[in-house]
């Protein structure tokens, strides 16, 4: 295990089996993100083993609106507070996910997320996720396809 301290934020690295994945119920909450829904058993050990633990103080800054984002989240504790043009738009709370486009996309965070109590949030790598894809010709194509499939229906939802 690797722990680190950078900017009142500590992160211990931990890459989580199987057993751990059951333990703290990850599966039924990537199963619940969109694009990564319809995986078979071994993509979702191999993105399962590159998800790491870290933990927030209340009041941190996870992501900023316009910055680039880097890595997804999922809330195993505590709760965090989105806000887009310093306006709340929601609160979110154990096993909610947020931040997942920044895995798919180049394009700036479109809202800031704030922690608003003291808590773990589990993360993914948008380095580690795109290594992935690289390896595994079948997770690559899955992935795509429900992408393209995810931004046909958000652009027919706009229009």
């Amino acid at each position: 295990m690797h722990e680190n301290q950078k900017n009142g934020k500590i992160t211990k690295r931990k890459r989580l089996t199987r057993h751990l994945m059951e333990k703290f119920s990850i599966l039924p909450i990537l199963k619940k993100i969109p694009i990564l829904k319809n995986l078979n058993e071994e993509d979702e050990s191999a993105i399962i083993k590159n998800i790491t633990l870290q933990y927030f103080p209340a009041g941190y800054e996870v992501f900023i609106q316009g910055k680039e984002g880097d890595s997804m989240y999922i809330i195993k504790r505590g709760s965090v507070n989105i806000t887009r043009d310093h306006e709340k738009v929601a609160t979110l709370h154990e096993n909610d996910f947020f931040g997942e486009m920044a895995l798919f996309s180049n394009e700036p965070r479109n809202a800031s997320a704030v922690t608003e109590t003291e808590g773990e949030l589990f993360a993914l790598n948008k380095e580690d996720f795109c290594a992935l894809l690289l390896k595994d010709q079948h997770m690559a194509d899955h992935i795509s396809a429900e992408f393209v499939k995810r931004l046909k229906q958000n652009n027919e939802k706009n229009h």
